[in-house]
């Protein structure tokens, strides 16, 4: 059956538009001109902008700048949209129009048409509302894109917070639980002075919520808009007062503190705020990759490796090998996390390219920031509920290796001096027996002593 279409007109002519879209001409020239990436805008972002169309309806209406009806109806589309209906109809791709001009009329368009059939008129005919005069009044691609990723990555931002928060109580719990299981040390990958599995794990706990905190500080500069600036920060075509009431409407719709920048140009010109958030991204991500990769270590073997720690098994590990199972989900974080530093170096280099008045990166700008947090998200809750959740501590897998490790003498340190327990180190090395055999043997300390000072160096950090 032949698709149905109707005609629409722009500046640069007419256009067969898809009959039943809501959307209009310009975005279906978008579709015909980006078929890139095969993916659509980010739903948050989608929401955060038809956000930012509520918003300027209600402040433009006061001045009376908009009718009731005419703000009514936008109001009435964009409650649709927010509410999760015709999140379809945004069909642009994500590499796009430079600074998201074709985002930009998409939502305009949606809004339009939904607002105009609500009011009897017919797609595609913009009367009574227009995309560009009523619901794109007193506004640009130059301040509602940038103002879009701000407020969509604040949309995600608390489910990122969430899911690093609940793998470092994990953490902990695992670390208050096992305070007492004494293991041997590692530095440079070589046996060291004991420690314990809670000493380890706390110390993952507080670098994620050392992480997560550095995360939320960013809420404040990220709240800052430069909606209201219009076209290159200056203001044109905007109603009295416009960027403040429009920050206090943004305010009271999101939820979070939103306010007008100081510098409206300023908050079009540069991504200085996105890219904080970004390198807070990778910077969290590089702490998971080294605390992945200590759990793929520690549950290594589980005969021939370290073994320390057992995963739980979530899949059967190998096509070829009966009853293997890997460390799949700290795997796949590790890709996840790799994944997230190279959304950072784009982030980076579309930070840096943007030119004069604008930045027309930002359309795959927000895309990777808004990638990156997602993955994280997602990522972080999968491992923390599929496998740390079920990690199991190999305690004689623990206290086996704490006793084979020559790291034990320096704990004699304080007692014989450095040089005589560089002896007892040579001979557990030379003959493989227990440090505490050899102390017992040279009446240095009886085995129990031995295991009490072993336990309270690990836990205490001290011997005195």
């Amino acid at each position: 059956m032949a698709e149905k279409y109707r005609v629409e007109k722009d500046s640069l002519g007419e256009l067969n538009v898809p009959a039943d879209a809501w959307y209009g001409i310009q975005t279906t020239r978008a579709t015909h001109n980006f078929p890139i990436s095969g993916r659509r805008p980010d739903a948050d972002f989608i929401k955060a902008h038809v956000l930012i169309k509520r918003a300027a309806a209600v402040v433009n209406n006061q001045p009376g700048w908009l009718s009731d009806d005419v703000r009514g109806a936008i109001i009435k589309a964009c409650d649709q949209i927010l509410e999760g209906h015709y999140i379809n109809e945004f069909v642009v791709d994500r590499f796009q129009a430079g600074a998201g001009t074709s985002h930009n009329m998409n939502s305009n368009e949606v809004i339009a048409n939904l607002a105009n059939v609500s009011l009897g008129g017919e797609k595609g005919e913009y009367d009574p509302v227009h995309p560009n005069d009523h619901v794109n009044m007193g506004q640009s691609t130059n301040d509602t894109i940038p103002t879009a990723i701000r407020l969509a990555v604040l949309a995600k931002l608390p489910r990122l917070l969430n899911a690093v928060r609940a793998m470092a109580d994990e953490y902990s719990r695992i670390g208050n639980q096992e305070s007492d299981t004494v293991k041997s040390g590692r530095t440079h990958l070589q046996d060291a002075v004991p420690t314990t599995i809670g000493r380890e794990f706390n110390g993952y706990a507080w670098t994620l919520r050392r992480c997560a905190h550095g995360l939320d500080q960013l809420r404040g500069p990220l709240c800052e808009i430069g909606l209201g600036g219009s076209a290159a920060g200056t203001g044109l075509n905007t109603s009295p007062d416009y960027a403040q009431r429009v920050a206090s409407e943004l305010a009271r719709l999101s939820g979070e503190p939103i306010k007008a920048a100081a510098d409206l140009a300023a908050q079009m010109q540069s991504m200085h705020d996105v890219q904080r958030l970004s390198s807070a991204l990778r910077d969290l991500s590089l702490e998971l990759t080294r605390i992945s990769n200590d759990m793929r270590l520690l549950a290594s073997g589980p005969r021939t490796g370290i073994g320390e720690i057992l995963l739980p098994p979530v899949q059967p590990g190998s096509s070829i090998m009966p009853g293997k199972v890997n460390p799949v989900m700290f795997e796949m974080l590790n890709q996840v996390c790799f994944q997230v530093v190279g959304q950072d170096a784009a982030v980076a280099a579309m930070t840096q390219a943007g030119q004069l008045e604008l930045n027309v990166m930002m359309p795959a700008l927000g895309s990777a920031l808004f990638d990156a947090m997602e993955w994280l998200t997602n990522g972080i809750k999968a491992a923390t509920e599929r496998n740390l959740k079920g990690l199991h501590v190999n305690r004689d897998r623990c206290k086996a290796f704490l006793h084979g490790s020559v790291g034990l003498a320096t704990l004699l340190n304080t007692t014989i001096g450095y040089a005589a327990a560089a002896d007892v180190a040579k001979e557990s090395e030379k003959t493989g027996r227990p440090v505490r055999d050899i102390v017992e043997d040279r009446d240095l300390m009886t085995r129990d002593a031995f295991d009490a000072l072993v336990l309270k160096a690990a836990r205490d950090g001290r011997l005195d």
